[in-house]
């Protein structure tokens, strides 16, 4: 007979009576390689639903000792009607064998549409999210919806329980002892699990139950052709331009301000620019290629000249991103959205901190404390500030409720933190239109770049130049 066991997150498969090296029944040999070092074959632990379905329907008899999830206690009612979008989601999931993952825009419910899943399979779970603030949200959320106790990993918590919700580097560090634990594997902000780290807690999982949401699955690197193997392929989608109407997300506008640069920027501008890219062509680097920005980096720290253009680089993309220009734009904006709530976002803590010393407001940086970050968006739930200004920790999963102002002082090219940034402002509320300004500055590098993140459906009309 044949005996399943998990071992250090994967699985072993052994056959008393066959000889070592003997193949295994069942054509399991595409699943599991021979170790010597146990006389027993050997898979990632994300093998065991395949290779149970392979030995159910060739009739082989075996032994289970890998498997030690539960089965959960009946979930809560519903506190509400799902969205048609949300049954269809996880009826779409159903029809893929309950593996896949989930794309729907920031702010349509996609913890909600997970409590569904979860109920769904009731089996002990495992919600995998990328930072402490969405650990505590999740937590809140599960323990209102589900009558079994709700353990949180990470941020100097472990409590392991039916349902857990844990960061992604804690999973990673406890997947390989507690990977048979779990029948239904989560993940929130699913983009982050393709790569060579992240990657292992799903090859670590036995869970035949698998749930990835994203609102943007896309890497620029083409990992995410690794989903169907991690949690299954994509079974729904919508873009924000699928989901009109008040009740789903708020209507909409993006603004593009111009922003031009002093005659001294401008000057200083030019002479950084200048000593980069002279750099770059003496030395065959091409910044669009995948390696380019490792390549450059290399470049400058062995290279005569290389710390000169390193620094060129910094200055002229400082320039770009904070002009004086922008401060005063910032402020017109403020006072003619005194009365929204509004959302300052940067591309660097520097700005972040610059503008709320000028503009006396909140900010929030991964440097900001857990308790005081959440004293601050309390305090914007409540009015108390009119405005917060982040550099990048509110673009994901956070809710941030009443915001229905964004400015876009500077940021990345990326697509997803564009669109994530977008969706922070999109919660929808009776006649609400949400506005996003992005702030631009003219004949820079940030030209290209906001060219770049616009690259999506959600900026299908041409943005409104005010």
């Amino acid at each position: 007979m044949l005996r399943l066991r998990f071992q250090d997150g994967t699985l072993l498969v052994r056959e008393d009576t066959l000889p070592p090296r003997a193949p295994l029944p069942a054509r399991l040999e595409e699943f599991c390689r021979y170790d010597a070092r146990v006389q027993a074959y050997r898979a990632n632990a994300s093998a065991y639903p395949p290779i149970l379905l392979r030995l159910h329907r060739e009739g082989v008899p075996y032994e289970d000792q890998a498997r030690n999830y539960q089965r959960l206690d009946s979930p809560a009612p519903l506190s509400r009607t799902p969205r048609f979008y949300q049954q269809e989601a996880l009826e779409a999931w159903r029809r893929q064998e309950f593996r896949g993952v989930v794309v729907l825009p920031t702010g349509t419910g996609k913890s909600f549409l997970a409590q569904m899943a979860i109920g769904t399979a009731c089996r002990s779970t495992l919600v995998v999210v990328p930072t402490l603030d969405l650990l505590a949200q999740w937590a809140l959320q599960l323990r209102s919806a589900f009558a079994c106790p709700v353990g949180t990993l990470g941020g100097g918590s472990h409590d392991l329980q039916a349902i857990t919700v844990s960061t992604y580097d804690s999973a990673l560090l406890v997947m390989e002892h507690w990977g048979n634990r779990f029948g239904t594997l989560v993940v929130d902000e699913c983009h982050h699990l393709p790569g060579p780290a992240y990657s292992q807690l799903a090859r670590c999982c036995l869970a035949p139950f698998r749930l990835g949401l994203t609102a943007t699955p896309e890497r620029p690197d083409g990992l995410h052709q690794d989903y169907p193997q991690l949690l299954g392929p994509i079974c729904y989608r919508k873009e924000i331009t699928d989901l009109p109407g008040e009740t789903v997300l708020a209507p909409y506008e993006t603004l593009t301000l111009p922003i031009h640069l002093t005659p001294e920027e401008e000057r200083l501008y030019r002479q950084a620019r200048e000593i980069y890219v002279d750099f770059l062509r003496e030395n065959e680097i091409s910044l669009g290629s995948p390696r380019g920005w490792g390549n450059f980096l290399r470049a400058c720290s062995r290279l005569p000249g290389g710390r000169q253009a390193l620094q060129a680089y910094l200055t002229q993309r400082r320039i770009a991103r904070s002009p004086q220009e922008k401060f005063s734009t910032v402020h017109q904006l403020l006072t003619a959205h005194r009365h929204d709530r509004t959302i300052l976002f940067t591309a660097d803590n520097a700005t972040a901190y610059q503008l709320g010393n000028l503009f006396t407001l909140p900010v929030i940086t991964h440097h900001t404390r857990t308790q005081e970050r959440m004293d601050f968006l309390e305090g914007f739930r409540r009015g108390d500030f009119p405005a917060i200004v982040t550099s990048r920790v509110l673009n994901e999963g956070v809710d941030v409720p009443a915001a229905n102002v964004g400015i876009v002082v500077s940021g990345s090219g990326s697509v997803r933190e564009h669109v994530q940034r977008l969706g922070r402002i999109l919660r929808p509320s009776p006649g609400k239109t949400a506005l996003l300004y992005e702030l631009v500055t003219q004949d820079t590098g940030e030209t290209y770049t906001a060219e770049r993140r616009r690259m999506h459906p959600a900026y299908g009309k041409p943005a409104a130049p005010c």
